[in-house]
C-alpha cells in the first residue's frame, strides 16, 4: 500500500523500457510527459497531469545521448518543482560523468561535482543511483542520496548460473576495484585477484600490459568484476591476461555496459564465456550485435527503493538476502 496513493513516476526519453518495468512492478502508471526538441536543439517538456503536493520520482539514466539526457532531466525536475510537486527524487541508475570525480592532473574539471551542483539548484531533493564509479561522489550532494548496489545480483547470478564457481576466483581488473571484488570474493567464500595495468615506456602512445598483481587465476573459474565498460578496452587486455595466466574459464560482470566506443566484433572474439551486465542502460542492441552479453534486470531494485523511499521505509534491506532473492526472475 501506498501512503496517500500519492506516487507520480515521470520518465525521460533515455530509458523508456525500464521506467515501463518499474512503473509496472510498483502497479503505478507513468504520469504523460512529453519531452521534445525545438528544431534549434532546445529541450521543451510538458507535463500533462497535475503533480502538486504529490511525491514525484523521474528516471532517466545518464546514457546514450548524455548531455541531452541531463538537460531533460534538469527541465523535468525544474517544470515538477515550479508545479508545487511535495517532493523530488530523481533516480539516476547511471549517473552522467561520475568517471569525472576528482583533479587528477592540471586543470582538470570535477564535472560530477557540477552536475550535482545542477541538480540541487534544479530543485531536486533526493537522488537514487546504482553503483556509483566512486563513492565518494555521495559527499557532492547537500541532499540525501542512496547509491544502490548491483552486488547481489550479481552474486546471485553466479550462484544459479556460473557452473564451478566454488572452485572460482573474482578478479579486479584494476586497483580501484579492490574492495568491490573482496566484497564478493567475501560473500561467496571464494578467492580474489588483483590485476595491474602498465605501460611499456614512459609515452601515452606506448602499449599496454596487464601484470597479475594478486592471486593464481591457473585452473579456475575466473569472474571479472567491474563498475563499467565503455570502450572494452581494459576488457580486453584483462580477458587475454587470465587466459595466458592459464584461467580455466573467464565471465565478465560489469555494472554499467555503456559500450560507446566498444567495438562489438572484437569482444565477439575474446576468451569468454559471458558478459553479464545490468540494464541501467538500454541493451538491446548491444545483445543484437554480442551473441554472449546477457543483461540483468535492476528495475525490481529500483521499484523497491522508490516503495521505500515514498513510505518512509529503511532501504538497507536492499544490501543483502532480498536483493539475492531476485534473482529467479532477473535475466532479460
Amino acid at each position: 500500500m501506498y501512503h496517500g496513493n500519492s506516487i507520480r513516476l515521470l520518465a525521460g526519453n533515455s530509458h523508456p523500457e525500464l521506467a515501463r518495468a518499474v512503473a509496472e512492478r510498483l502497479g503505478v502508471p507513468l504520469t504523460p510527459c512529453m519531452p521534445k526538441k525545438f528544431s534549434n536543439g532546445e529541450i521543451n517538456v510538458k507535463i500533462s497531469e497535475s503533480v502538486r503536493e504529490e511525491d514525484v520520482f523521474i528516471i532517466q539514466s545518464g546514457c546514450s545521448d548524455v548531455n541531452d539526457n541531463l538537460m531533460e532531466l534538469l527541465i523535468l525536475i525544474s517544470a515538477c518543482k515550479t508545479a508545487s510537486a511535495r517532493r523530488i527524487t530523481a533516480v539516476i541508475p547511471c549517473f552522467p560523468y561520475a568517471r569525472m570525480d576528482k583533479k587528477d592532473e592540471s586543470r582538470a574539471p570535477i564535472t560530477a561535482k557540477l552536475v550535482a551542483n545542477m541538480l540541487v539548484s534544479a530543485g531536486c531533493d533526493h537522488v537514487i543511483t546504482m553503483d556509483l564509479h566512486a563513492s565518494q561522489i555521495q559527499g557532492f550532494f547537500d541532499i540525501p542520496v542512496d547509491n544502490l548496489f548491483s552486488e547481489p545480483l550479481m552474486v546471485s547470478y553466479i550462484k544459479r548460473h556460473i557452473d564451478g564457481w566454488q572452485n572460482g576466483i573474482v578478479v579486479s581488473p584494476d586497483a580501484g576495484g579492490a574492495k568491490r571484488v573482496t566484497a564478493m570474493a567475501d560473500k561467496l567464500g571464494i578467492e580474489f585477484a588483483l590485476i595491474h595495468r602498465k605501460r611499456d615506456g614512459k609515452s601515452q602512445n606506448a602499449p599496454e600490459r596487464m601484470e597479475l598483481l594478486v592471486g593464481d587465476v591457473r585452473d579456475k573459474v575466473a569472474i571479472l568484476v567491474d563498475d563499467m565498460i565503455d570502450t572494452g578496452h581494459t576488457l580486453t587486455l584483462a580477458a587475454r591476461t587470465l587466459h595466458e595466466k592459464g584461467a580455466k574459464t573467464i565471465y565478465v560482470l560489469i555494472s554499467h555496459g555503456l559500450f560507446a566506443e566498444a567495438h562489438m566484433a572484437s569482444l565477439n572474439s575474446l576468451p569468454i564465456e559471458q558478459l553479464v551486465v545490468t540494464n541501467t542502460v538500454p541493451q538491446n542492441e548491444h545483445k543484437e550485435q554480442f551473441s554472449k552479453l546477457i543483461a540483468l534486470d535492476i528495475s525490481s531494485t529500483i521499484a523497491e527503493s522508490i516503495r521505500r523511499t515514498h513510505n518512509g521505509e529503511s532501504i538497507s534491506l536492499l544490501f543483502g538476502e532480498w536483493a539475492e532473492g531476485r534473482g529467479l526472475d532477473m535475466i532479460i
